[in-house]
């Protein structure tokens, strides 16, 4: 496992001088659009300004210019940035999953296959829209894993939110890291953890709206206060459930929450362990308006991808006290 010191190591011989690179190009795109923003106000504030010559101060005649003008600006920051990332992610995040194990493979624009997000049951909410990036995948140990970020929404009619392609909005279902793993172990059925928010929120009438949940499952009580104070648990066998979640693994998930910003949501099914993880965020992608001459955004990319593969140890998944059948 690299250290801290490592990091700072490899970022002054290898990130730095491709950092000093990239520093320039953000820095001309945060000039362009400083040109690009003047310009624009100073002809909205000259069409405002006849406007007022005229006393034609209708809402339309201000809100339709300003929005057309908003979305110009927008558009020539999504195409200046669309220019941008992709080579920092080719030459300092590739970089990084490198230095952290050259046996894991980097695909900035591949993510979890749909059709895996569908099957670890966890979101069972249709969706329509479906987009990530940022693929990792190789071998920890004995454990093959593979995660992304990942965004999945549904579509409906017109109301506040963001807009699809299709001119309708969005509700988004899950936004943040997916993460897949072998477990060694075929189940029978699916045992699926969730964020216990209905009984924190509502207390014993929140446990009885989960128990009317039958698309999930059956809902199993566990005797570990810490995890049921955390998570609900839906499955097809309670026993196998309580056999998959001993008392050693439901520790190593309370722990592993204690580490992560967002909610954590995670599935057995087949051979595979699914964990989600929430987060608002796009995480390996630079910030215009920061510098790239600095060793924090490195340090929390890395401890990012750390804090994802960790995983691994975390729930204990290089011991095979299993073997698959």
């Amino acid at each position: 496992m690299k250290t801290l010191q490592d990091l700072k190591s490899f970022y002054n011989t290898e990130l730095l001088p491709v950092l000093r690179v990239l520093e320039k190009e953000r820095k001309s795109i945060v000039r362009k659009l400083t040109i690009n923003s003047i310009v624009i106000c100073g002809l909205l504030g000259i069409y405002f300004f006849l406007l007022l010559l005229a006393k034609s101060m209708d809402p339309l005649l201000v809100i339709f210019p300003t929005l057309i003008c908003f979305c110009v600006w927008q558009n020539r920051r999504t195409s200046l940035k669309n220019s941008y990332v992709p080579a920092f992610k080719s030459n300092v995040i590739h970089k990084i999953v490198d230095f952290i194990d050259e046996g894991l493979k980097y695909s900035p624009s591949r993510y979890i296959d749909e059709s895996d997000f569908i099957r670890s049951h966890i979101f069972n909410i249709a969706h329509d829209v479906y987009g990530g990036d940022d693929y990792i995948c190789g071998t920890i140990g004995e454990t093959e894993i593979e995660f992304s970020e990942l965004y999945s929404a549904y579509s409906f009619g017109k109301r506040s939110g963001p807009s699809t392609e299709s001119g309708e909005y969005s509700r988004i279902i899950f936004k943040g890291l997916f993460f897949i793993a072998d477990f060694n172990k075929n189940f029978i059925g699916k045992t699926i953890v969730l964020p216990d928010k209905a009984e924190k929120l509502l207390g014993r009438l929140g446990r009885t709206i989960q128990s009317r949940n039958k698309k999930r499952g059956r809902l199993i009580k566990l005797e570990d206060p810490e995890f049921e104070k955390h998570f609900v648990v839906y499955a097809d066998d309670q026993v196998q459930a309580r056999y998959i979640l001993s008392t050693s693994l439901m520790k190593r998930i309370v722990d592993f929450k204690e580490n992560m910003r967002g909610h954590i949501y995670m599935s057995f099914i087949d051979s595979k362990v699914y964990v989600a993880i929430s987060c608002p965020e796009d995480l390996f992608e630079p910030k215009l308006n920061k510098t790239l001459l600095d060793f924090k955004p490195v340090q929390e990319y890395f401890e990012d991808i750390q804090l994802v593969l960790s995983i691994v140890n975390d729930l204990n998944l290089n011991t095979r006290i299993w073997a698959k059948s």
